[in-house]
């Protein structure tokens, strides 16, 4: 194994594997394994040839064959705009680069924008399983406006050879309706064309972020967020590390109910966690958390206590971009790897 857990979280260590779930055991959740395709996604309406590239994602790269994934995401260039993606590692400007640091960092999947994975699809799409990322917020629009629009098209993912199809929507937002009808009928086209379908779950609203806390990573907002994605048929759910809990309660808005907060969930993030796997069909449609940004000597500790997180509570994997790209690539695939080592790492169990 090429990383030790435990050192890596130091003062975290016991506490987050040590952590024993109360409340929602590991045996009402789906777990994952090697066999995850015939025991769970077969009972379901996929295709043959959903099923068939799933397959191929989930036996591609270092977690090949346990059930988990790590995929590398790079659609930054829009979403956060390129000189603020990779100004700090220009080689990846050249989509190329993007695709040769998912195979050396032993990734199932590499994501990214349908002009990224058009660019090299003839020379990489057979190496490593594409998700064309359909929609994207861009910044260039002045004064900022804050949507999710479809810059691609199903069929133009299909025809460069993607397994699978990603998009966004930003729930709590004035926009989602549109945003989930648009990603609905997408999804079902995906379906139907034999791709499997990636949900980043968002909530978006400037009122979820208050003096009290922001509630944007809420573990009851961001479980029901991924509930709704999973509901239009998401194959995987992308959703934040949650750092708080009763959003839902502190904003004064929606439906929840006591027992959430006194029974089923603590403010521990292994527990906040399970929460959005539970949401997640139980763990039938997999959860995935976001590596987040890069903060430099401490990106190392925070995706491997991720990981850790993401792998006690039932979840499938990370997506982990920025804190792999903005650094040599030689680093990078270092990180990857590293958490990677924790879903391979038969010592760290579900909570």
């Amino acid at each position: 194994m090429g990383i030790a857990v435990e050192e890596v979280l130091g003062e975290e260590a016991e506490y987050l594997l040590g952590h024993r779930c109360k409340a929602i055991l590991s045996d009402s959740l789906v777990h994952r394994s090697s066999n995850f395709i015939d025991e769970v996604m077969s009972q379901s309406d996929r295709s043959v040839a959903v099923l068939r590239n799933m397959s191929l994602m989930l036996g591609t790269g270092r977690l090949k064959n346990t059930g988990y994934v790590s995929i590398l995401p790079v659609d930054q260039g829009v979403e956060h705009s390129a000189a603020a993606s990779f100004s700090k590692n220009p080689l990846y400007f050249d989509p190329k680069n993007i695709c040769e640091l998912a195979i050396e960092g032993g990734c199932s999947a590499v994501t990214s924008t349908l002009g990224v994975l058009g660019a090299v699809a003839r020379r990489y799409a057979h190496k490593i399983p594409f998700i064309v990322k359909l929609n994207h917020n861009e910044l260039l629009t002045y004064p900022a406006r804050y949507d999710q629009v479809m810059f691609a098209s199903v069929r133009q993912a299909f025809d460069l050879g993607a397994v699978g199809v990603g998009a966004t929507i930003y729930f709590g937002s004035q926009l989602s309706t549109r945003q989930i009808m648009e990603v609905s009928e997408a999804f079902a086209e995906a379906h139907r064309l034999g791709m499997f379908t990636v949900l980043w779950c968002y909530l978006r609203n400037d009122a979820f972020k208050t003096s009290e806390g922001d509630f944007h990573f809420s573990a009851d907002l961001t479980g029901q967020a991924n509930h709704l994605g999973a509901t239009i048929e998401a194959d995987i759910v992308k959703q934040k590390m949650p750092e708080n809990n009763g959003g839902y309660v502190k904003l004064g808005f929606g439906k929840t109910d006591p027992l959430v907060y006194s029974e089923l969930t603590t403010d521990h993030p292994i527990d906040m966690t399970r929460w959005q796997v539970l949401n997640s069909y139980a763990g039938r449609v997999g959860l995935i958390n976001s590596g987040g940004e890069s903060k430099g000597n401490s990106d190392l500790k925070e995706a491997v206590r991720t990981a850790v997180i993401n792998k006690r509570a039932g979840g499938m994997g990370l997506i982990v971009g920025r804190k792999a790209f903005q650094r040599p690539m030689k680093d990078g695939v270092e990180l990857l790897n590293a958490i990677q080592d924790v879903y391979l790492d038969e010592s760290v169990t579900l909570a």
